[in-house]
């Protein structure tokens, strides 16, 4: 099998599925999916592993699926920070540029050329560099934090230079100070050291982690719902994740411990069938709400297989919704009451998009319209973000994987990108560059 130093793998190790995508640079900036592969994951409850040795086992059949299809040997991958246990908060900070001295700004009809003296017209500001970013995004995260538990990520939300607000990136502008405002997230060092460890025992290196909603926000929205205001509700077996955007960056993350497996344990307990059968029910004729149903179907039986060796039943698809709906409104209220006390409400032009798994049941727009009061979609991995085998991963279910795909292949980009501007500056660009268009051809 052959080793392709060019590819990015996303691997989503979720609590019922693991799925892992093998992507190369294509043309157009796309990234071309090459491989996919998926198991049913053993060993892992609400995003913690349980079982080492099972989670390890559900990873290497996923990769290995992935690697098979692909032909690419994956060493490297960027997994998914998922679990109830995660928390985030705000943060913000004020520093003092400390940058590059600007150069001297003339006054119209002065300057060297026409002989004259240089007229410095504005005071002592500096150019803002990335070290400056990087102590005010430090500054901005130096919080103390309970003991067990450290940051997994910052991610700015908005710069502000001296007196003008609402900058994304101020590197090379001129200022005296430099405020930013950070969304921080935290999490158990054990809880986040035990997924690694077990990526690590399947025989693979962690190259990156990114908080599981985040990812599935980088693979199905636009930029538009970013900028105008969205949430992105990702439901999985155990958990359900909540990040809003508004103003192009991040401004909210939660994350609850609900997800699709209580809708199963739900039709097991009112219908008194078995676990895996009430799964295949609510897979196959599950429905959250009873709007979405016509009259002929409201009336249509379902078998439902007993338990204790008793004969099998049949039950309308009205009853079953009748057990479903309710919890389908509680954990999206949940998610509602979050948004409210967020200061959100109201504010997400966009609407809210529904990933994970979670939300392929049927109904489960029309009641989330309901509870939201808003425009609401299914979120499926861009096409304009993927190529390939992209029509292989068109579900909710592949939008954290295709995400972190993303993620990887953009933050590869930039070290590159860093690479190339270092080479530069040492005079070893001409080789640099060679090395870099046969490695990742259409990148550039």
């Amino acid at each position: 099998m052959a080793k392709n130093l060019t590819h990015t793998v996303g691997l989503d190790v979720g609590t019922s599925r693991v799925t892992c995508i093998i992507g190369e640079p294509g043309d157009g900036g796309l990234i071309d999916i090459v491989g996919i592969g998926e198991s049913e994951a053993r060993g892992l409850r609400k995003g913690v592993v349980v079982d080492p040795e099972a989670a390890v086992d559900s990873i290497t059949r996923a990769v290995e699926e992935a690697e098979r299809m692909s032909g690419i040997e994956v060493e490297e991958v960027a997994i998914n920070l998922s679990g109830s246990h995660i928390m985030s908060f705000n943060g913000q900070a004020i520093v003092a540029v400390s940058g590059r001295e600007r150069d001297p700004v003339y006054e119209s009809g002065h300057g060297r050329r026409n002989g004259h003296a240089p007229v410095i017209v504005a005071g002592r500001d500096r150019e803002i560099t990335q070290d400056d970013v990087r102590r005010a995004i430090e500054s901005a995260s130096a919080i103390q934090l309970p003991a067990g538990r450290e940051i997994v990520d910052r991610l700015p939300q908005e710069f502000i230079v001296d007196d003008q607000d609402g900058i994304n990136d101020p590197v090379g502008m001129i200022g005296a100070r430099l405020a930013v405002k950070v969304h921080i997230v935290t999490s158990p060092v054990t809880a986040r050291q035990n997924v690694i460890n077990g990526v690590n025992r399947a025989g693979l290196v962690v190259g990156e982690m990114v908080l599981e909603q985040l990812a599935a926000a980088e693979a199905t929205l636009t930029d538009d719902d970013k900028e105008f205001g969205a949430a992105l509700v990702d439901i999985g077996a155990e958990t359900t994740g909540l990040i809003i955007y508004q103003r192009g960056a991040v401004q909210h993350t939660a994350v609850f411990a609900l997800g699709g497996s209580h809708f199963t344990n739900d039709i097991a307990f009112g219908l008194r069938t078995p676990i895996p059968e009430a799964e295949k029910i609510k897979r196959t004729v599950g429905c959250a709400s009873a709007l979405s149903l016509s009259e002929s179907e409201r009336g249509e039986l379902v078998d439902v297989p007993s338990v204790g060796g008793r004969p099998p039943r049949q039950l309308s698809r009205q009853i079953l919704c009748d057990i479903l709906q309710p919890r389908a409104e509680e954990v999206l209220s949940h998610v509602a009451d979050e948004i409210r006390e967020a200061g959100w409400e109201g504010q997400l032009s966009s609407g809210v998009v529904l990933t994970g798994g979670g939300s392929l049941m049927n109904g489960m727009v029309e009641i989330a319209e309901q509870v939201f009061d808003a425009p609401v979609r299914i979120g499926y991995p861009e096409r304009d973000r993927f190529g390939g085998l992209v029509e292989d991963v068109q579900s909710p279910a592949w939008a954290a994987a295709s995400g972190l795909c993303l993620i990887r292949q953009r933050a590869k980009s930039a070290e590159m990108r860093a690479s190339l501007a270092r080479a530069q500056a040492s005079g070893g660009l001409g080789a640099l560059v060679s090395k870099f268009r046969n490695r990742f051809g259409g990148i550039f």
